[in-house]
């Protein structure tokens, strides 16, 4: 379901790559979940929006959407 979605919407898969560690580091502890934290260095690197309704992702300095 998830992938036939995604293509039907046009949306493409975001790899996880070496450059996004680089904010890793440097990311204050407020949310303590690794994936969590990997869409938000994601985020950072890529300048692109988040959408999720995560009051602890928007303390981050990325976009989001609710």
């Amino acid at each position: 379901f998830i992938i036939k979605a995604r293509i039907d919407h046009g949306i493409s898969s975001l790899p996880i790559i070496e450059s996004d560690f680089q904010a890793l580091g440097k990311l204050p502890d407020y949310h303590r979940d690794p994936f969590d934290r990997m869409i938000i260095c994601q985020s950072i690197e890529n300048s692109l929006p988040i959408v999720t309704s995560d009051s602890l992702i928007k303390q981050y300095p990325v976009k989001s959407f609710s």
